[in-house]
């Protein structure tokens, strides 16, 4: 069944704004704190981490990266002194990234970069009173989509 002309605009201003926002965002906070999207995202998932600390392999996971492009991005910012990368001492096949002092005052001093490119680049355009409705709907469809195991990808 098509989808209805509300469904429609709906669906495709969802696209529009997955496709754009992550551009927009990450233009602000390395214009306005020297950092990436992916960057803030790594330290900021750090910082909420018990004792400041994630496997490498949890931390690819939960910024929705591979684990050799979190690697990577963990290896540059250790080279910036932000982030140490040791092995586990539970396993040691695995690594473990710890936020440093120095990388908890740099997600300090970007978190009102990243905070007033949200609202710039979202919140500001949308009628305050459709945002409890809006987070809502898109939290159900996120706690779905999560709870779903993901089908494997075709190749052309």
């Amino acid at each position: 069944e098509p989808l209805s002309p509300n469904e429609e605009a709906l669906w495709r201003a969802v696209m529009r704004i997955v496709k754009v926002i992550p551009r927009y965002l990450d233009s602000d906070l390395i214009r306005g704190a020297g950092l990436t999207a992916s960057e803030y995202t790594t330290i900021m998932h750090l910082s909420e981490a018990p004792n400041r600390e994630l496997r490498m392999a949890d931390l690819a996971n939960a910024t929705d990266l591979s684990a050799s492009r979190m690697t990577r991005l963990v290896d540059d910012l250790q080279s910036r002194g932000l982030v140490t990368k040791t092995a586990s001492s539970s396993d040691a096949r695995g690594n473990v990234a710890r936020l440093t002092p120095r990388g908890m005052a740099k997600l300090k001093s970007a978190w009102p970069v990243h905070l007033a490119s949200v609202r710039r680049r979202f919140f500001d355009n949308i009628d305050a009173a459709a945002v409890e409705g809006v987070a809502k709907a898109l939290a159900e469809v996120a706690d779905h989509l999560e709870d779903t195991p993901a089908e494997p990808r075709l190749r052309s």
